[in-house]
């Protein structure tokens, strides 16, 4: 039997990431849950709206009926103040399910950048914290300014002198006033079992950035700096299941502390797609399961960019489409028309292949491994229109000839599409 599982906030990267590693699971029934619109409610099928935010007083109660109503087992956290609040009810007997993360304690020192630094320094090198009273010297600068609670390299920004610095914190006098450190910038992705003993880590450099978020990133080859670090503050942090650290490199190259993380980062994908899905390892250690890494030896790259997704109002249980520079295109299956044509199978829709293609028939659809996919083949003479063998009113369209298209369109009044219009039919997956 599934378990089910609340994302929330599920439109965050984070909670993205969380969907993209257990929708496709046999243990677990995803739900997603947002206080406020986002991307959420365009991916998971099973989406919750209207959650009150975690500082509104009837955040608890209104989450413990929604966690009954819904048999909910277990909530990953995928904002800090989220897993922050969550994990402070969870010690208090406050929640009616799990939470995933670690400890109260961890998560209260982690959130802020000030305890996680004074917890750590003398396990591993932290950057130097300046008064904000001090005299800079001008050998001082640049300094680094950084809330001190935030999420990556979002809301920072290097001060190159002391004007810089009065004028950042009149906007937001919560930064801290870092030593800058200008190397490369490395995150760390763990695991650390339910008796404590850290199972993986290993680091990925953060190619580039955007809003604070890693987009291009890429495993190291030499991870064994980073595993020293991960085991040392591992051995200070009591910490459970998937977290991470970022750190990055000093002028001397040394590797320095940024931040902790008990929770699930938005480009842990670059672990998942090489073995070790961490979500998925999380939730079977929070059951109570013995659980073991396995990790192909492979390099990778992951490169995130902004991805569509499409609600529409279209009802339609027939689909007829084209053959030639479309199914088929320059000699080869259209993976993502063919996803599509899957889609509606799985979805009871029929399938009419309509064509004037030129071969045999049969045989193309052999040659190409698509004999038997289709509810109905449908093979017109030169002189034929496709609109008369178009009998259904909900039905769709789709050619690559725009005069095919436009003749259907007008004769047939249904809604017709191009090969580039059909990802706004795909569901997410």
């Amino acid at each position: 039997m599934k378990q089910n599982v609340l994302v929330f906030p599920c439109g965050s990267e984070i909670g993205l990431e969380i969907y993209r590693s257990l929708n496709l699971s046999t243990h677990f029934k995803l739900y997603g849950g947002s206080s406020v619109k986002d991307h959420g409610e365009f991916v998971y099928e099973n989406y919750i709206g209207e959650i009150p935010s975690v500082s509104d007083l009837g955040f608890i109660d209104k989450l413990n009926k929604l966690v009954a109503a819904h048999d909910i087992r277990f909530i990953i956290p995928a904002h800090d103040d989220v897993l922050l609040k969550l994990a402070q009810e969870r010690s208090g007997g406050n929640l009616g399910c799990e939470v995933i993360t670690s400890p109260f304690a961890t998560c209260e020192i982690t959130r802020s950048k000030l305890k996680t630094y004074e917890a750590l320094r003398d396990t591993v090198p932290v950057p130097k914290i300046y008064s904000r009273d001090a005299d800079l010297n001008d050998s001082d600068f640049p300094i680094f300014l950084k809330p001190e609670k935030g999420q990556g390299s979002k809301d920072t920004n290097i001060a190159r002198s002391r004007k810089d610095v009065e004028f950042y914190c009149e906007k937001d006098p919560t930064l801290l006033l870092l030593e800058y450190l200008p190397g490369k910038e490395y995150t760390v992705d763990c695991f650390t079992n339910k008796r404590g003993e850290l199972l993986f880590s290993e680091g990925r450099l953060r190619q580039r950035i955007l809003n604070g978020i890693s987009v291009n990133s890429v495993g190291v080859s030499d991870n064994s700096r980073f595993t020293d670090l991960a085991a040392r503050i591992n051995k200070s942090l009591e910490l459970r299941g998937a977290w991470f650290f970022q750190v990055k490199e000093n002028k001397e190259g040394k590797l320095v502390l940024m931040e902790v993380a008990p929770r699930i980062a938005g480009t842990m994908g670059l672990a998942r797609c090489k073995g070790v899905n961490l979500p998925l390892l999380s939730l079977f250690m929070a059951m109570g399961y013995e659980v073991d890494v396995l990790e192909n030896n492979y390099e990778m790259t992951i490169d995130r960019a902004l991805q569509n997704s499409y609600k529409h109002n279209i009802s339609y249980a027939h689909v007829y489409l084209d053959l030639d520079d479309l199914v088929i295109f320059e000699g080869k299956v259209n993976p993502m028309i063919m996803a599509f044509v899957y889609q509606c199978i799985n979805n009871k829709i029929k399938v009419h292949l309509i064509t004037k293609h030129k071969e045999d028939l049969n045989s193309t659809l052999e040659r190409h491994k698509l004999d038997g996919v289709f509810d109905e083949l449908i093979l017109l003479k030169d002189t034929e229109e496709k609109h008369t063998y178009i009998k259904e009113k909900d039905a769709i369209f789709i050619d690559d000839s725009f005069a095919e298209r436009e003749s259907i369109y007008q004769k047939s009044k249904i809604p017709v599409f191009d090969s580039h219009m059909v990802e706004s039919l795909m569901e997410s997956f």
